[in-house]
């Protein structure tokens, strides 16, 4: 069937208007990785768009030839791998049994989870309890406090309440268990949700500096984040080369914000695509109910 003018004019500027967004979406992106590639000069005149200026990788070098920076990013990958791995446990632990209207004393437990989403004990009630349990300088500061998350449990609860309950009844006929219903039935129908909150609470332990900056006081602790942030606050106590010369110093600089969002984001960038389909059909099938 022939496309109608009115139909090809309105793709005409869908397609412009989705370009437009894409460019608008990219281009800070862009911009950072330009920056991070161009010379100190091309930077300060601000000659630099989307195509790298003077080209220039001695920050790279720098950053990536000290020893602290890999012993920093093993510690993140570390962190990340150990607390995303405790968060989904946990988060599946308490959402599973949540999502059963029949659970006793369902409703208060869910009042009490919610109300942790907006009240807390503070920081330094916090940093006194995490203190006298003894994980200062241990990696359980990182990954115990912000194990499980109210807002995606509550999406992985609704998840979980979306799944029919005759597969449950049917598992039960069938002589299965609690944990073997867990185990073999809901949990291989999760994948979405699960990828979904995977990406989540690795992004969060990812970009996290905060708890390493309140309870870690050893350098060779530090994740990668916290490695970065200190070279952004002063370049010249936290390289631990001690060998960098003024221009070089003036280069690192210069565009030191824009590498360390490079090296940061890219391992992300990197998983992102593996795991986008189950991304957008987590997120939806998780929130269409309150």
């Amino acid at each position: 069937m022939q496309e109608s003018i009115q139909y090809r004019i309105f793709k005409f500027f869908n397609a412009a208007l989705m370009l437009l967004i894409i460019f608008v979406t990219l281009y800070p992106f862009l911009n950072i990785v330009a920056q991070s590639f161009s010379s100190e000069a091309n930077i300060v005149a601000g000659n630099v768009n989307l195509i790298p200026q003077g080209f220039n990788i001695d920050t790279y070098r720098v950053v990536m030839s000290d020893n602290m920076f890999w012993t920093n990013y093993k510690n993140t990958v570390i962190y990340t791998v150990v607390g995303t791995a405790i968060s989904l446990v946990l988060s599946t632990m308490l959402a599973y049994p949540l999502s059963k209207r029949r659970l006793r004393g369902r409703n208060f437990i869910i009042m009490f989870v919610v109300f942790t989403m907006f009240f807390n004990g503070g920081l330094i009630p916090n940093y006194v309890l995490i203190s006298s349990l003894g994980f200062g300088n241990t990696i359980w500061a990182i990954v115990i406090p912000g194990a499980i998350s109210v807002f995606n449990l509550l999406i992985m609860k609704t998840f979980f309440e979306n799944i029919p309950e005759e597969l449950e009844e049917a598992a039960i006929v069938d002589g299965s268990n609690t944990y073997g219903i867990l185990l073999k039935i809901v949990l291989p129908l999760s994948k979405p949700i699960l990828a979904t909150m995977m990406l989540f609470y690795a992004v969060t332990h990812w970009n996290s500096w905060f708890p390493a900056f309140l309870y870690f006081s050893d350098k060779d602790l530090f994740p990668v984040s916290m490695y970065l942030r200190n070279m952004i606050k002063g370049v010249e106590g936290t390289l631990s080369t001690g060998a960098t010369s003024a221009d070089n110093l003036n280069q690192i600089s210069s565009n030191i914000k824009s590498v360390t969002m490079v090296l940061t984001v890219l391992p992300i960038l990197c998983v992102y695509p593996y795991i986008q389909k189950y991304f957008v059909s987590g997120v939806m099938l998780g929130s269409v109910k309150g």
